[in-house]
């Protein structure tokens, strides 16, 4: 058996929390199932929390996001007598009057102090449970008190100030252990503090992003790369997102994407660009990378030319209600490229382009000037082409119309 837990439960949190680059989640998980199934609470509740998506679980692993079975493994958890599954029911308001009588521990306190026992065995999971429960404000249920339960509201503050600020310590430990949602939450807890009793510390959170990303922690990488990006830093920016993506955040891969596509901090390697876009969509990734290799296919730059995969990738952003790719889709309606040629789906389109875009500009004026789908209306036309004055194909159609002695734009 495990120093804490079964070793099927180490072994789990090893993979699927401390060590997230081994690549062995998914098996872990099908693991966590069959000790689940053999009775092993504490894998019924870390199998629970693999169910509840990215707040409670690297996205890198791919598990599936079920809301409903999450909550059954979690009461499942606590029948089946985890600690750790009392203290997260609790957490996440699962823990009805109905579900504590059916745990077999005498109280809260109880649970609680068994899960603090493993923390102080070093259990990095552990010590993260126990940060949250003073973090959150869950050790009044744990202790049974509440504002009645003092003489007056400073000794009561005296009491809160006390007891959250025991989540310093212990977030540390975990966030050292292997849990960067421990990081996460130090973060917020420095910067924010907690209303009028903790005091925010934002000195404190600095180096935070960059301390999870030497540790190894893809999302931290991947944050402290955005930093840096910001900070005007791009090269080592750069370098922390390859390190991110290498390591499976997929997010990541836009942005190295992106660097070799536009060629200003490396050579310029359209192909390679490409192949990081497709990196960074599957099985789910960013919206970014289906926009970006989209258009790479819509211009057969990088790629073989190949406007309905184009077509395709780009309306998968679009369904994300991400515009930015409406101007290709907008040409491939008007035009027939890769789809169906549809006058009114194109104008629909390219009237989600709310930011100055010249070929934006061009397309709008040919629809409305020639009259495609719309009653045409030369004037109206001619203002969206005037708009877009370095585009020698928005000339060129300015020059099929002209104004008559009365100002009005007629075809020439």
């Amino acid at each position: 058996m495990g120093t804490c837990f079964s070793d099927v439960v180490e072994q789990a949190l090893r993979d699927i929390y401390y060590d997230v680059t081994t690549g062995r989640g998914q098996e872990s998980f099908r693991r966590l199932e069959q000790a689940s199934a053999a009775g092993d609470g504490d894998a019924t509740c870390i199998l629970a929390r693999c169910l509840c998506g990215y707040q409670y679980v690297w996205a890198g692993h791919g598990f599936p996001e079920d809301d409903d079975r999450a909550i059954a493994l979690l009461c499942k958890s606590v029948e089946q007598g985890s600690a750790i599954g009392v203290m997260v029911a609790l957490r996440t308001g699962e823990l009805t009057p109905e579900l504590m009588a059916k745990m077999p521990f005498s109280s809260l306190k109880e649970a609680f102090q068994a899960v603090v026992e493993k923390a102080d065995m070093g259990d990095a999971f552990c010590q993260y449970t126990v940060g949250n429960a003073y973090f959150w404000w869950d050790f009044l249920e744990i202790d049974g008190v509440g504002r009645e339960s003092f003489p007056n509201q400073q000794a009561f503050k005296a009491y809160l100030k006390d007891n959250i600020s025991r989540c310093e310590d212990w977030f540390w430990k975990a966030f050292r252990g292997g849990m960067y949602y421990a990081g996460n939450n130090l973060n917020q807890y420095y910067l924010k503090g907690d209303e009028d009793i903790i005091a925010p510390q934002p000195q404190k959170a600095e180096g935070i992003w960059r301390m999870g990303a030497e540790l190894g922690y893809p999302v931290h990488q991947y944050v402290y790369a955005k930093n840096l990006d910001q900070a005007g830093e791009k090269a080592e920016a750069l370098r922390w997102h390859e390190k991110a993506a290498a390591s499976g955040e997929k997010d990541s891969w836009f942005y190295v994407g992106l660097a070799y596509e536009e060629g200003k901090i490396v050579s310029r390697d359209l192909s390679y660009a490409a192949q990081c876009y497709e990196r960074g969509m599957k099985p789910s990734g960013s919206v970014g990378c289906y926009n970006r290799l989209g258009a790479l296919y819509f211009k057969g730059e990088g790629v073989p030319q190949d406007y309905e995969r184009g077509v395709k990738l780009l309306t998968k952003a679009y369904e994300e209600e991400n515009n930015w790719g409406c101007v290709y889709l907008g040409r491939a309606y008007l035009y027939g490229l890769g789809v169906r040629q549809d006058y009114q789906k194109a104008r629909e389109l390219l009237e989600k382009v709310t930011w100055s875009n010249e070929e934006a500009y061009y397309l709008r004026g040919v629809i409305y000037a020639q009259g495609l789908g719309v009653p045409t209306d030369i004037k109206k036309g001619v203002e969206f082409l005037q708009k877009a004055p370095n585009r020698a194909e928005a000339r060129e159609e300015l020059g099929k119309y002209k104004k008559t002695l009365f100002g009005r734009w007629v075809r020439r």
